[in-house]
C-alpha cells in the first residue's frame, strides 16, 4: 500500500517521519519471522513504495525490503527511473540492493544502521563510489538505536528457538 505518514500539525512529512515508516515495515518483517529490514521510497514528499524482507515467506532470495519498495515505486510512477526519489532503509543495503538503487537512479539514501557483514554503501565495500556508477549518490546515516533494537529482538527470537527443548 502506498501512502504518506500522517504529518504532525500542518508541516510536511520529514526524514524522521519517513524513517519511522521504514521502521514500521521492519516491525512487520519481525512479526513474520523475517530479518527486520524495512524500506520506503519517497517522491515529492509522498511515499510511493514500501517493503520489508519477505525472503522466507516468498521463498525468494531477491525479496529484500529495498527490492520490493523500489518495484512498487516504479509501478506507482510507471517509470523504472526513480530520479528525484529518496530511499529510507533500516539496514545498510547489500551489494544486490545497492546495485538496484543505482540502476533505478535513486540519488539520496538514508540508512539507519551499518551492515557489518555485507554492507555495500561503505561498511564492507562501497559500490556508491564505483567508477562505473555515473550517479552521484548521497548516503545519510541515522536512527541507529531503533533499527538495532529490532535486529536484537530478531536474533533473540532465533536464539530462543534454538535453545527450546525438543520433545522426544
Amino acid at each position: 500500500m502506498v501512502s504518506s505518514p500522517s504529518p504532525s500539525h500542518d508541516s510536511l512529512p520529514s526524514a524522521p517521519d519517513f524513517m519511522a515508516e521504514a521502521l514500521l515495515e521492519a516491525r512487520k518483517a519481525l512479526a513474520m519471522g523475517e530479518i527486520p529490514v524495512g524500506c520506503v521510497v519517497v517522491h515529492e514528499g509522498r511515499i510511493i513504495g514500501r517493503g520489508h524482507n519477505e525472503k522466507e515467506r516468498r521463498l525468494d532470495p531477491c525479496a529484500h525490503a529495498e527490492v520490493l519498495a523500489i518495484q512498487q515505486a516504479a509501478q506507482t510512477l510507471k517509470n523504472w527511473r526513480l530520479t528525484g526519489c529518496q530511499l529510507y532503509v533500516t539496514l545498510e543495503p547489500c551489494p544486490m540492493c545497492t546495485s538496484l538503487i543505482t540502476q533505478s537512479r535513486i540519488r539520496e539514501v538514508t540508512v539507519a544502521l551499518h551492515e557489518v557483514q555485507s554492507g555495500a554503501m561503505g561498511t564492507v565495500l562501497d559500490l556508491t563510489r564505483d567508477p562505473l556508477n555515473k550517479i552521484e549518490l548521497t548516503v545519510h546515516w541515522d536512527y541507529r538505536k531503533e533499527a538495532q533494537e529490532l535486529l536484537s529482538a530478531f536474533f533473540d527470537q532465533l536464539k530462543s528457538k534454538r535453545e527450546a527443548p525438543s520433545c522426544p
